[in-house]
């Protein structure tokens, strides 16, 4: 365990870096805060931080700089999660509020966390697997051609073509579709085979067949929508930061074009709360450089999706955090008003 003086140490050898983007010495860290004890005691403090791995020194004769177990444990132990201003608040909702649907909300969220956070954003789009159906709507568009209009809880609105294999007159379309939102509006996606297992027998023989092609239809989109989609924005900023990427950048971008790395990156969508990967703990070779901050979102107390940032592990790890914190909340309150 280490002393609380070399936490202290610690965190502000996190800070220096963080600010100035140069290793730390002992002689400026007395200078700069406020530790109470010798230039000679913070050296004796840095070479025990750097014995445990919590510090390196880049090159001889310079100063020290955390290493991923020292960011892990600023992190874990010393930092607090940084709030935003009232103004930054005001603005992130004034940014939000307009959203007009899905897309755009999702949209606004990407450019909103990379210009908060100058890092690179990533927002998943609500899952359709923890979602629940608003509404469906059943529209003819010719004699025996139904379109079948699914709007989740959370905004997502999904389009199918149904060939029905007779004509389906306007009454039994009708007498469907309020037989169907009378069965599965409010439930889970989840529960609707079972919901609707029963539906075509309450109808005439000449149209239990459309209504069984018209389901069939609504089980398939449940199914294929459980692929989970992303958006991703500001891999610009990256460029601002090549010095923190010992080679090169090309890794880090190459991974963040991977959806699949995204998604395992930001983590299981029940997890709603904050997480914090530095450095090595993210398992795909081309972002053992970066760090990600990520946090659930949803319509109520559960998470439906997750967002968060990447970048560098010389990061604001307080004011990430508590940016991305903030707008997860958001958007979340958006959602549940939809």
């Amino acid at each position: 365990m280490l002393s609380e003086r070399r936490l202290e140490v610690l965190r502000a050898i996190v800070q220096d870096y963080v600010g100035t983007e140069e290793p730390v010495g002992s002689k400026a860290l007395t200078e700069r805060h406020q530790l109470g004890v010798s230039p000679a005691t913070v050296r004796n403090d840095m070479a025990a931080l750097e014995d445990e791995g919590f510090i390196a020194q880049p090159h001889t004769s310079a100063g020290r700089i955390p290493t991923d177990k020292g960011y892990r444990l600023f992190v874990d132990r010393l930092a607090g999660v940084k709030p935003l201003s009232q103004a930054e608040r005001r603005a992130i909702q004034n940014f939000l509020d307009g959203a007009v649907d899905l897309d755009d909300v999702v949209g606004r969220t990407v450019r909103l966390l990379a210009q908060l956070t100058r890092q690179v954003a990533v927002v998943q789009y609500p899952s359709l697997t923890r979602s629940t159906v608003r509404h469906v709507e059943l529209l003819s568009l010719a004699p025996a051609r139904v379109m079948l209009v699914l709007i989740t809880d959370t905004g997502r609105v999904e389009q199918r073509m149904v060939d029905c294999p007779a004509p389906f007159g306007e009454t039994a379309l009708a007498d469907l579709r309020a037989r169907l939102n009378s069965a599965v509006s409010g439930h889970r996606f989840a529960d609707v085979p079972r919901l609707v297992q029963d539906l075509p027998e309450s109808f005439e023989a000449e149209d239990r067949g459309s209504v069984s092609t018209v389901l069939a239809t609504l089980m398939e989109t449940l199914v294929e929508e459980t692929e989970e989609r992303l958006m991703i924005g500001g891999t610009a900023n990256l460029t601002r930061f090549g010095h923190d990427f010992p080679l090169t950048i090309r890794p880090v971008l190459e991974a963040l074009e991977e959806q699949v790395v995204l998604l395992r990156l930001l983590g299981a969508s029940e997890e709603p709360g904050m997480t914090v990967r530095i450095g090595h703990e993210n398992a795909h070779e081309g972002l053992t450089s970066t760090s990600v901050v990520a946090v659930g979102y949803g319509s109520g107390d559960e998470a439906v999706a997750k967002l968060g940032v990447v970048g560098p592990t010389r990061m604001d790890y307080p004011g990430t955090m508590g940016a991305v914190r903030a707008v997860a909340r958001y958007v979340g309150q958006i959602l549940a008003e939809s």
